[in-house]
């Protein structure tokens, strides 16, 4: 179960940055992603009164439905999106990975949890293997100006996943299960995206057209409802440094959709990259397989 989790995870999550990229230039940010997490939620909503699964929480457990929503379902987006005005979406996903970083950081920080030298070997690892993948975007970002704005966005996004993760745990024992919480959570990212978007007098209308609804209606479904579902349940399962190495895997899928689609050309570089991810998450992961 946890290879299905984490591959769907990746497959998934892979695709979005096309996604993404389908919606940029045509509405702004904060209303694309606003209209994608209140379709979520509202899918969860229906889905759990439909099946009778909906739970009533205390209200102090909101306290971790709004940290896990804004850092989850908001502000690691905003990051996101706007660092795509800067760079590559390529650099962006590349950044993205270093979430997994950021979990094993955090995880010592804030839990006292001390990484194993596995971890963190397979984690480096994947991490060069990634930055192999986009060498020639990376030393393009760091020459600075634009490139090291959209750089530090995609940091700052990724810093907001990894403590998303962190309040996951505690706000789905306040829900009583996780399609509950991650329910309440998008709710509470959407109500701040909202005060986002009224707050710059922006409109809430999205682009009508078809391509931007194709790929709204991907993000709301697939990316983030059953994305975010399986990869918290990873979480609860294997632990947030592991399953946050799923971000860095997906960028392997949205390097072959760019080749696909984009005419992204395989460097030597891109040729080194690829073994090296793979070597990484056997690293990571045999570990797991032993116990």
């Amino acid at each position: 179960m946890n290879a299905l989790l984490f591959g769907f995870v990746v497959v998934v999550w892979g695709l979005t940055w096309f996604a993404i990229k389908l919606q940029l230039g045509t509405t702004p940010p904060e209303v694309s992603i606003f209209w994608r997490f209140f379709l979520s939620a509202l899918i969860l909503w229906v889905g759990l009164a439909a099946t009778g699964r909906l739970r009533v929480s205390p209200w102090r457990g909101h306290i971790w439905f709004a940290a896990l929503g804004a850092a989850l379902f908001c502000l690691n987006f905003l990051c996101f999106y706007n660092a795509e005005g800067f760079v590559a979406s390529g650099v962006v996903s590349v950044v993205f990975s270093m979430a997994s970083a950021f979990n094993v950081g955090n995880q010592w920080i804030f839990r006292g949890v001390r990484p194993t030298l596995r971890v963190v070997v397979g984690g480096v690892i994947g991490a060069l293997g990634v930055a192999c993948l986009f060498a020639d975007q990376l030393a393009a970002a760091a020459t600075g100006g634009r490139a090291a704005i959209g750089v530090a966005l995609a940091l700052a996004g990724a810093y907001c996943f990894s403590l998303g993760n962190l309040a996951s745990l505690p706000a789905t024992r306040a829900a009583g299960d996780l399609p509950n919480a991650i329910a309440r959570a998008m709710s509470w990212g959407s109500a701040f995206l909202a005060l986002e978007v009224a707050a710059r007098g922006l409109s809430f209308a999205p682009s009508m057209q078809p391509v931007y609804l194709g790929a709204l209606i991907y993000l709301a479904a697939f990316g983030s409802v059953l994305g975010f579902l399986a990869y918290l349940a990873l979480v609860s399962r294997i632990g947030p440094e592991r399953a946050a190495y799923t971000t860095v895997l997906s960028p392997v899928i949205a390097l072959a959709l760019s080749w696909a689609l984009e005419g992204y050309h395989w460097t030597q570089w891109a040729v080194l990259g690829a073994p090296l991810i793979l070597i990484g998450n056997v690293v990571i992961f045999w570990r797991r397989r032993a116990r």
